[in-house]
């Protein structure tokens, strides 16, 4: 069973690797339907409709007013044997926002939650403090 929104993702991402390779030998005109092919293309596979993005927003800004100690508790508490300091917890949100960076600069998924627990954990791996 073909998947016709991969089959056009890859179509696109095709379209540009050609065009930053400059492996295209066509002409100007042929260019510009190429251009606007590939516009086409990622609009209809890379669009999240605006009423989604309001919906998680709220559902993540719910979720965190009404668990956040929870989330408190077990980041600063129970990923290390000892209560996380303040600087380790800057370190770590550090180390987070680079990763994150250069994940997206790169196109890559990440989990933030993932990449902030490891931040953590190399915090206390590093302050020898051991993990649970």
């Amino acid at each position: 069973v073909s998947n016709t929104r991969n089959d056009m993702y890859l179509a696109s991402e095709t379209i540009k690797h050609l065009k930053a390779e400059r492996q295209l030998q066509i002409n100007p005109d042929a260019q510009r339907n190429l251009d606007a092919l590939k516009g086409e293309l990622d609009n209809a596979t890379r669009f999240i409709p605006f009423w989604v993005k309001v919906v998680v927003a709220i559902a993540l800004g719910l979720g965190t007013m009404v668990g956040w100690r929870r989330i408190v508790v077990t980041v600063g508490e129970k990923i290390g044997k000892s209560h996380l300091t303040y600087a380790q917890g800057a370190s770590a949100e550090l180390v987070a926002m680079t990763t994150i960076g250069a994940a997206d600069a790169f196109g890559l998924p990440v989990s933030t939650t993932h990449v902030l627990s490891s931040g953590i954990a190399g915090t206390m791996a590093a302050n020898r403090s051991g993990l649970q």
